[in-house]
């Protein structure tokens, strides 16, 4: 059964996905983001080289600098040897550990060296339910991102025939009514989609697109149409980890070689190399053989597959056994046991850095990326990595060329256990290659005064997942400036100077770097712990607004969302900060400061009454997430004024299923507000969304003015604190307050009560 984009998804599937999108771009969840689920990379070789020019990846774009800011005695290290018996040994340490055990149902892994697989083993459970071992050659994953990898090898493919262009307009290559709007004079490239630098405006995957039902198909090319994107940025100024870009890519290879995707896949890439339990649909042996998926909870998930049903940047299905095979080959210079695969040119190719923000920290190669930084280490440009996750599976792809050196690990449980898994695994067998953060004795001092700091200060907001968003600044004491970076994730830290555009983020013992562009202006920040795959861009400053003079006490909050483009940044303009806030505006307002989309058009909207408004679709998200409900008769009311206590209730219907109300039971309020809004009203209080409207009494209770009209000026406060404030760390310390006996005073006012 064919459907078309644009349909309408059960309320319940909907909901729990779309709280986990909202969990992990809003900030209603402390956790780091790493990559978000499908959520989730030659014409001739003169021609590949044209596409990136003739820099090795010490001159690549955006390199900038020498890298001898940090460096690192790799001969004093010994190095123990990987072999067949102390890779078995480590992987059965490993995988018995407390550590790993809480983190895997079921996981799979092999080990390259040298031509041959060395370790290929299983882990846990398949299908614990029916107690189904994991088995390496048999027992199905979904390597989520991983699968761009391999699209990635068709593409270089049709470069080696002549048929792709790497620094060719992919306009050439595409069907001629797949149409977007480039305002820039340089083309969007196969490499920019390639090196995720193509300028397009984020189109990541909908929770619409998580389907259940197995009968449900929309074709690579339908989906394509549907949700391409406009370019927004110069091409190749700026790295944006893109699924949609790997999808152009698949459609590319789809379109240049007349062949399905899928097809052209199994023929020219996964049958050359003898991947028998491998493919990009659904059905027949992969799917008998699919690892059951598993949530954080450990419980199981239903079989699932994302839309389109072939899936060039997310949807490959594969088992250890099969990938080892690839490893091999890609270690061996492209050769298969009847042929190749790839030329060794293009092998090169595929392992060389196209860009990085600074030589210690590289972005993207052809299909691959740099790995994961570790706790005061840098990234190693001798090691190419690519990461995948979807809903209950996470995987790893690990090339150290030097060594020849492969690794593949997946597992049917997302999380951080691959993260745990590299960082021992480097340890125990290569640690020259953890590069320690130790300034060079000749290295010339960073600037250290306020002057040269302030350059930095400002807002930056993530250019895929805008609703991660970082403030910048300059404090000074005792004569000493230092800079501070703040986020609702980590909260406030200062940034420890390294070399000239880097810093160590002490809490998370990770680097951060600015990209100065050639005006000498900052444009870019990369930092290694929210989100490491991509740029995060500075905002202008704001122009501010007529009617909102400096010495507002609202003026902070607005005019840092005006930076952050939540408000036009006109000059001249009027904010009119008195005039009520709708409620469908309330609506588009959290959904934009959370970086979530819009809901696709629909013949049928959760609403009566939203039907043809120009924001029936902010609503209808909204709906969909359950962040709001209605009146209990269909209807939404979109240009009623909002209340402040309705605020409160939109945001408290998505942190409810993160926080027990039983947290906020000793916050303090009074004044007037509906029963219905009690627990919204303590949360927003204990959270301190709000601005100086709201007075405390001389007992510490606050009143919300919950039945008062949600104006603009109030609205912008609450915007900008639960942007800000730091909820996950405020929610830890009132668990913890609930551990400890309540004060006499609040104690009587309890039993009061």
């Amino acid at each position: 059964m064919e459907r078309k984009l644009g349909f309408f998804t059960p309320e319940g599937s909907f909901r729990r996905v779309g709280l986990l999108v909202l969990a992990l771009l809003i900030v209603f969840s402390g956790q780091p983001v790493l990559a978000a689920p499908a959520d989730a990379e030659p014409a001739g070789t003169a021609q590949a080289d044209a596409a990136q020019g003739d820099a090795g990846p010490a001159e690549a774009e955006g390199a900038g600098g020498e890298a001898g800011a940090v460096s690192a005695d790799q001969s004093s290290v010994e190095k123990p040897a990987l072999d067949t018996e102390q890779a078995k040994a480590f992987l059965d340490r490993f995988f018995a550990s407390d550590l790993a055990k809480a983190q895997y149902t079921g996981a799979a892994v092999a080990i390259v060296k040298d031509g041959a697989v060395i370790a290929k083993e299983g882990y846990g459970y398949a299908d614990m339910e029916n107690a189904m071992t994991v088995d390496p050659d048999t027992t199905v994953f979904r390597l989520a991102s991983v699968s761009k990898t391999f699209t990635a090898v068709a593409v270089m493919q049709l470069a080696e025939r002549g048929l792709i262009d790497l620094a060719g307009d992919i306009r050439q290559y595409l069907p001629e009514d797949l149409a977007f709007d480039n305002p820039f004079e340089r083309p969007v490239t196969v490499a920019d989609l390639l090196t995720h630098r193509s300028g397009f405006a984020p189109s990541e995957p909908l929770a619409t697109d998580m389907m259940t039902d197995l009968s449900v198909y929309v074709s690579l090319e339908d989906y394509a149409r549907e949700r391409m994107p406009a370019v927004i940025r110069e091409p190749g100024s700026a790295y944006m980890y893109d699924n949609y870009a790997y999808l152009l890519l698949g459609l590319i290879v789809q379109h240049v070689s007349g062949q399905p995707f899928e097809t052209y896949m199994e023929e020219h890439v996964f049958a050359p190399l003898g991947m028998t339990m491998t493919g990009f649909e659904l059905k027949g042996a992969l799917l008998d053989n699919l690892a059951v998926a598993y949530d954080a909870a450990g419980q199981p998930l239903p079989a699932y597959f994302y839309l389109p049903n072939v899936m060039p940047h997310g949807g490959m299905l594969s088992t250890a056994g099969d990938v080892a095979r690839f490893m091999i080959a890609f270690l061996g210079g492209g050769k298969t046991v009847e042929g190749r695969v790839l030329s060794e040119r293009s092998v090169d190719m595929m392992k060389e850095y196209r860009s990085a923000i600074h030589p210690l920290l590289p972005d993207t190669t052809y299909g691959f990326e740099a790995p994961m930084q570790l706790p005061q280490t840098a990234s190693s440009d001798r090691v190419i990595a690519k990461y995948g996750d979807l809903p209950g599976n996470s995987s790893m792809l690990l090339f150290i060329p030097d060594e020849n050196v492969g690794v593949f690990l997946t597992y049917n449980r997302a999380g951080a256990l691959r993260n745990v898994f590299y960082q021992q695994f480097m340890a125990a067998f290569f640690p020259d290659y953890l590069i320690p953060l130790a300034p060079p004795a000749d290295a010339a001092d960073p600037p250290a005064g306020a002057e040269a700091l302030a350059r930095y200060a400002g807002f930056y907001s993530d250019l895929r997942l805008s609703g991660i968003v970082s403030r910048v600044g300059v404090t000074e004491q005792d004569g000493r400036a230092a800079l501070l970076i703040h986020d609702a994730y980590l909260g406030t830290r200062e940034l420890v100077p390294v070399a000239e555009h880097l810093f160590l983020d002490p809490l998370s013992q990770t680097l951060t770097a600015f990209l100065v562009d050639e005006a000498g202006r900052v444009a870019y920040m990369r930092e290694g712990s929210l989100n490491p795959l991509g740029y995060a861009m500075k905002a202008p400053e704001a122009v501010g607004f007529a009617d909102v003079p400096a010495g507002d006490p609202y003026a902070p909050f607005i005019l840092a969302l005006q930076s952050l483009g939540l408000y036009p940044n006109d000059a001249g303009a009027s904010f009119e900060p008195d005039r009520p806030v709708t409620r469908a505006e309330l609506a588009r307002d959290l959904l934009a400061i959370s970086g979530i989309r819009p809901a696709p058009p629909r013949d049928r909207y959760a609403f009566a009454d939203i039907t043809g408004h120009e924001l029936a679709p902010y609503v209808q998200m909204a709906a969909d997430m359950g962040m709001v409900l209605g009146d209990g008769q269909g209807l939404f009311h979109p240009d009623r004024p909002a209340s402040r206590q309705e605020a409160a209730v939109m945001v408290w219907n998505v942190y409810r299923q993160l926080y027990p109300a039983d947290i906020f039971s000793r916050t303090a309020v009074t004044g007037d507000h509906a029963p219905w809004a009690e627990n919204a009203i303590r949360m927003a209080v204990a959270f301190g969304l709000h601005g100086p409207e709201v007075v405390f009494t001389a007992d510490g209770a606050a009143d919300f003015l919950g039945r008062a009209t949600l104006t603009r000026r109030e609205a912008a406060a609450f915007y900008h604190q639960l942007i800000f404030q730091p909820v996950n760390q405020m929610a830890a310390q009132l668990f913890q307050s609930l551990q400890e006996p309540p004060a006499p005073a609040q104690e009587a006012a309890e039993e009061a009560a």
